[in-house]
């Protein structure tokens, strides 16, 4: 269907922004003039010309977004800025800091899987993790853990974001070595109550505090943090519901 576009200048070349929510701002050439008086003239931009656009696309236009997966798996949908950054804090917090020391970006969005201390979240839900501690940072003294803070080492190894989606908000820990013996779950429940773990969650959430660009951390649940055994995992669920939560939250920006 033709659209009927309202210009009133003189110019020959001249970028004419439709605002409707079915096209984006397509470059217009030999636009013709009229005035208010005159309304034989106005000018048919053919449907030909128009390019429809996803929300996805609309959103982009909007915000620039920077979307961080440990693995390429973990997204199933297609985005423009998508980094993957590897698996663990070091390769995460290399990546993330990189990409916005090269690029403006208004948004970090780190998503990814997670393994669950609370048997009342179930595989497959997805959460927001808005305080994250790299729990292994710091030092053993005997049977006591000693902080950063208590040895006056001026080292961050939690962070904090404010709540950005709809989803569950949880407390999270990120690990070098995800935990499978009961001894070791039974103390680091005691020391930081987690709720869930991951290897890359702070790293992307300190990164993006540094270089003061905001970050939200979406996790699925994949798997209850036990003794090892995978076949009690669901990672089809966890990334199939992970996707479907980020679309949905790229919608409401």
């Amino acid at each position: 269907m033709a659209v009927p576009v309202f210009v009133g200048t003189f110019s020959k070349n001249f970028n004419v922004f439709l605002l409707i929510p079915i096209v984006v701002p397509e470059h217009v050439s030999g636009v013709k003039s009229f005035s208010s008086s005159n309304v034989n003239h106005i000018f048919l931009l053919s449907s030909a010309n128009i390019r429809p656009f996803t929300q996805r696309n609309w959103y982009l236009c909007i915000m620039n977004v920077l979307v961080v997966t440990a693995t390429k798996e973990e997204l199933s949908i297609a985005l423009d800025n998508h980094l993957v950054s590897g698996v663990g804090m070091v390769s995460t917090a290399i990546a993330v800091t990189n990409a916005l020391k090269s690029k403006h970006y208004d948004l970090v969005i780190n998503v990814g899987l997670a393994g669950s201390f609370n048997r009342a979240l179930e595989l497959g839900d997805v959460v927001e993790v808005n305080e994250d501690y790299l729990s292994e940072l710091g030092a053993q003294d005997g049977n006591r853990f000693l902080t950063p803070e208590e040895m006056n080492l001026e080292i961050k190894n939690r962070v904090q974001m404010p709540k950005r989606t709809q989803l569950k908000s949880v407390r999270g820990i990120t690990v070098n070595t995800v935990h499978g013996d009961e001894l070791s779950i039974m103390k680091i429940v005691h020391r930081l109550n987690p709720q869930v773990e991951s290897m890359e969650g702070a790293a992307c959430m300190l990164a993006c505090y540094e270089a003061n660009v905001p970050c939200v951390q979406i996790r699925s649940i994949s798997n209850f943090v036990e003794k090892r055994n995978k076949s009690k995992w669901d990672m089809t669920k966890a990334i199939t519901n992970l996707n479907k939560e980020l679309q949905k939250y790229i919608s409401t920006l």
